[in-house]
């Protein structure tokens, strides 16, 4: 029997899958809601539940989704690759020519290695650092999230942060004893962390514009801070673009800012919203990697036929500027639209409305948000047909299938929230 409704499917999947989610902050708890949204279909700028309603969705997909839900000259690569095979797990020509867009476009990329997830992405990344350098420590920045690896996960931004859960239950104390937690921002702090551990110290790892703890832009000078930082030390300087990567430019935000990081991590943008990442850098690093060098690394699922067919779909049409001036006017005019009730932050296509009253530029100013009255906001638009990230401390992410009908939505629902 078919489950139609979302209470049905709620009740099912309490009973088979660990708190009824295959991501944690899916189950809406931290905005006060027994029950998440269960999706029947995207179109656009759209999605569909599978109780029949519809809503502007500024989620898409957390941020791959750059023309929108169910693009149809990425379904019609998607389909074409699938009539010749789903997987192989053997070098494919799709695999080479992804590469060659990734290359083509972020600066820092010399050489690129396709993995499945952005934890893999983030996981590998750093096992190379510490190869290169000889070194065990990292520089992580508090509210930064890099995916769920065990030394990452010290003071880590998104569900973790949304759910207000202890950031390393089940993970070593060792494992994150070379893990040093800075202040995002706070060039002073990462200058003395640097000063004390810099002898051993194999990577600063950030998000150039950290995305997991609502959007919060680099203040100016502090990417550029770190590249000094990174070369005094003898670390590697790590950008984590998992969110950033294609989306506030066609090479991240490493072109946005002109900070050329040593290694970059890219996410699911690389599979055109399928599971697919990436991590690239200089050639003399990336040719560390087995089979050509020490470092193992695999995956028998990397670079999955589907994966890079959507991927090359969508990264080829980035070459096109008016993709980008497209997400600076939607997400400008989003912007304007909610600036009257709250702090909002933007960068490019990527924003958030803080329940707060100043601006935010690090983790404990993201943390001091009001998370209740953001819950009843996010309640409040759900039921206005609109839906946003459930939770205070993500984004919010237009895409070229948005229209400004969709922004003007969006605006009428906030203000009649916030009107007396």
């Amino acid at each position: 029997m078919a489950l139609t409704t979302r209470s049905d499917l709620w009740r099912r999947a309490t009973r088979l899958i660990p708190g009824g989610v295959d991501s944690p902050v899916r189950a809406m708890r931290a905005v006060g809601l027994d029950e998440p949204v269960f999706v029947r279909r995207g179109e656009g700028g759209w999605i569909e539940d599978v109780n029949g309603n519809r809503y502007v969705d500024w989620v898409q997909s957390w941020g791959p989704l750059i023309f929108g839900h169910a693009d149809p000259e990425t379904l019609a690569a998607v389909e074409d690759a699938a009539a010749r095979g789903t997987t192989f797990g053997a070098p494919t020509e799709a695999e080479v020519e992804l590469a060659a867009e990734i290359v083509d476009a972020v600066p820092s990329v010399e050489m690129v290695r396709l993995v499945s997830s952005g934890t893999e992405a983030s996981m590998s990344a750093l096992r190379l650092a510490r190869a290169a350098t000889r070194r065990d420590r990292v520089i992580k920045f508090a509210g930064c999230y890099h995916g769920h690896v065990d030394a990452l996960l010290a003071s880590a931004g998104s569900g973790v942060m949304t759910l207000g859960i202890p950031s390393t239950p089940g993970v070593p104390t060792a494992v994150t004893a070379d893990t040093i937690v800075c202040s995002f921002n706070d060039v002073d702090g990462v200058a003395a962390a640097c000063e004390r551990y810099g002898e051993g110290l194999a990577a600063i790892l950030v998000e150039p514009v950290a995305g997991n703890m609502g959007c919060v832009p680099p203040a100016p000078g502090f990417l550029e801070a770190l590249r000094m930082l990174a070369d005094a030390t003898g670390a590697l300087l790590v950008f984590d673009e998992v969110m950033t990567g294609f989306r506030v430019a066609r090479g991240g935000a490493q072109e946005r800012y002109g900070v050329i990081p040593d290694l970059t991590i890219l996410g699911k943008i690389v599979g055109g919203g399928l599971p697919a990442a990436a991590f690239g850098g200089r050639a003399d690093l990336m040719e560390q990697l087995a089979p050509v060098g020490s470092v193992y690394q695999a995956g028998t699922l990397a670079g999955n036929p589907l994966a890079t067919a959507a991927g090359i779909s969508v990264l080829r049409r980035l070459r096109d500027g008016s993709v980008y001036d497209e997400l600076e006017r939607l997400g400008a005019r989003l912007e304007a639209g909610l600036a009257p009730f709250g702090t909002v932050q933007r960068v490019g296509g990527m924003l958030t409305l803080f329940c707060a009253d100043g601006p935010v530029r690090n983790y404990d100013d993201a943390a001091a948000a009001d998370t209740e009255r953001f819950g009843v906001l996010f309640r409040h638009l759900l039921a206005e047909g609109v839906y946003v990230p459930p939770s205070q401390f993500e984004c919010l992410f237009p895409s070229t299938a948005h229209t400004d009908e969709d922004v003007d939505r969006t605006v009428a629902a906030v203000e009649a929230f916030a009107r007396p």
